[in-house]
């Protein structure tokens, strides 16, 4: 293979004896991908032995002979043409294959479904339909082979072709061509047949070329899982160093840059790697790190894009394909670890749409766990949103694998954003409310009766902002004033409820659930509930608001606003004393008439 020409990867399937390794013979002959000799060696030994000479047996000899060096191997075989290099890939079962495609350890960027034109179509046909569009592949040529056994009717190709049509519409795949072939014979292979004058369409090779093959991954729109943040600060060294590889695409220093899902955005100051000479351009697979020309406090995991360029989804309920291999089946509702990038986040099977048994392509659309060696079409949320894209638009950023038990259990690709649909944290707040079982006692009542209505409020801030401080003192000031106020710190969550948060698989989601039912049940029963909570994000506030509903929250940042759809209610920048933060604090409450009267 010439690394300098295009290449691009095919995947063959078709149902048993309806001709898929030969066609893949015949492609590599008429090619002159075989190596030298072979071709004639082969068809000596079929007439020593008597045998018909068949070009599927090109295949098994090949592969036969991997061990003594030959180039070809069991998984993937090569062949070119004039405009390229093509790999076909060809696991040795539907379980590896699958395994390989699901996971992205190999991956087609088209596809030839071979049907027996005599035969017609059978169930596997239709389960490799499938399995080609749980896979993403969105370039399918069918080949109706042994075209020479219906004495090459155009009748039965075009009935072949509107009923394979009507089937393949049903799943959402619109092929790209039929062709008419006889593998064995060449017939549309490499040439136009003879046996056939009434199509007028490609030979086989003739569509190969004629497919588009995807952007290499430098020519893709940039993509930078942030993988860690460094802080220096030794030899009055004040970088913060945003690090991690470089996915796709490319970026320069001054090129604009955006974090997602955060929203923030700064532009690159310098390109920093380790033992090489300064650098102005980090590209596709180089481990690096960057400087920001403006200091934005951003979390490990977020995706780092330029906002000039096609811009990935973000979200936390989405459709996918994905491969399972976990001992126990993947279940509703259990909390598993989703692995995406440098994202890390709980996830939740949310729906099974349909499944695929790889071992035997078995279909069902009434399963509702996914076993071992399932392919499974499905849907699932995660804890917070991640930055991420659709398979189709970029592998590299739309791949994930997730965890149960410390294990790797299953792995996929994104396939659509589904987050404008009610969330699982919306169905359970619905299900709550409707649920809620509310005593004799009125919010009015209780609001007449404390002097103040009930709220929940939030400190937030960079740690070491002094928002512990100032809603502590809140607190003690609201209660000499004779309210009912609490300060929870959110410490006394991990400490306080539950032993488990530790092992938790997103403690910080897990930790800002509980803080919102809890503000829910604190602000029902007429109290000012206070905490803080170190760096929150638009996220987060959401979050909170959504749990605390149908009571309100109000939110006090304290140093930088690291928000970016959210404004604060009230931004304290610098305060002299505690007591004026306090004050600040105070005056907004009773602006908003939450309580009446205070004194300091």
């Amino acid at each position: 293979m010439n690394s300098g020409r295009a290449q691009m990867n095919i995947v063959i399937v078709g149902h048993v004896d309806h001709g898929k390794s030969t066609v893949i013979g015949r492609l590599l002959a008429d090619t002159g991908t075989l190596p030298q000799g072979k071709l004639e060696a082969i068809r000596e030994s079929c007439r020593r032995n008597s045998k018909p000479f068949e070009y599927a047996f090109l295949l098994d000899a090949l592969k036969d002979e991997q061990a003594q060096g030959i180039t070809i191997d069991m998984a993937r075989c090569f062949f070119k043409t004039a405009a390229r290099d093509y790999i076909i890939i060809d696991a040795p079962g539907h379980i590896e294959f699958l395994k390989n495609m699901i996971t992205g350890a190999s991956r087609a960027e088209s596809a030839l479904l071979v049907i027996d034109a005599d035969e017609g179509i059978k169930e596997n046909s239709k389960r490799h339909g499938q399995m080609v569009s749980m896979l993403g592949v969105k370039q399918v040529t069918v080949l109706a082979n042994k075209m020479d056994l219906t004495g090459f009717s155009e009748d039965v190709f075009e009935k072949l072709k509107a009923d394979y049509t009507a089937f393949l519409a049903q799943i959402n795949v619109v092929p790209v061509s039929y062709i008419p072939v006889s593998a064995r014979d060449g017939d549309n292979i490499a040439f136009h047949s003879e046996r056939m004058p009434w199509y007028k369409g490609a030979t086989v090779l003739q569509q190969l070329d004629g497919f588009i093959s995807d952007k290499e991954l430098h020519e893709k729109p940039f993509r930078f899982p942030v993988q860690d943040i460094y802080k220096f600060t030794r030899s009055n060294d004040d970088r913060r160093i945003v690090a991690g590889t470089v996915a796709a695409g490319s970026v320069k220093v001054g090129d604009e840059v955006l974090f997602l899902p955060s929203g923030k955005q700064s532009a690159i100051q310098s390109v920093e790697s380790f033992n090489t000479s300064p650098k102005q351009v980090a590209s596709a697979g180089d481990a690096s790190g960057f400087t920001l020309s403006t200091q934005i406090y951003v979390r490990p995991g977020e995706l780092m894009v330029k906002p000039s360029e096609p811009q990935p989804e973000v979200g936390s309920r989405f459709r996918v394909n994905l491969f399972w291999v976990g001992r126990a089946p993947m279940i509703r509702q259990k909390e598993y670890k989703l692995k995406l990038g440098s994202a890390r986040a709980t996830v939740k099977l949310a729906e099974i749409c349909n499944t695929l048994d790889a071992s035997d392509l078995t279909y069902s659309k009434s399963k509702q766990q996914i076993d071992c060696r399932d392919v499974g079409e499905c849907i699932l949320e995660t804890s917070r949103p991640i930055a991420f894209d659709t398979t189709s638009a970029s592998e590299t950023t739309g791949r994930f694998v997730i965890v149960d038990n410390y294990e790797i259990a299953g792995g996929g690709v994104v396939v659509e954003n589904l987050s404008a649909g009610e969330s699982l944290l919306q169905q359970h707040i619905r299900d709550r409310e409707n649920n809620w079982e509310a005593g004799l006692v009125r919010p009015e009542q209780r609001a007449k009766a404390n002097r103040h209505q009930a709220k929940f409020i939030v400190f937030t801030g960079a740690p070491g902002s002094g928002k512990r401080a100032v809603a502590k003192a809140l607190e003690q000031g609201l209660f000499q004033n004779g309210m009912n106020a609490y300060y929870l710190g959110v410490a006394n969550i991990d400490r306080g409820l539950d032993a488990d948060l530790g092992s938790h698989s997103d403690s910080a989601g897990e930790r800002m659930r509980r803080i919102g039912e809890l503000a829910r049940i604190l602000t029902d029963a007429g109290l000012i509930f206070i905490t803080t909570i170190d760096d929150a994000d638009d996220y987060d506030i959401e979050t909170l608001k959504l749990l605390n509903e149908p009571n309100d929250i109000l939110v006090v940042n304290l140093g930088e606003n690291g928000f970016s759809r959210y404004q604060p209610d009230l931004q304290l920048q610098a305060f002299e004393t505690l007591g004026d933060a306090e004050a600040q604090v105070a005056t907004l409450l009773k602006a908003r008439e939450i309580i009446i009267d205070y004194q300091i």
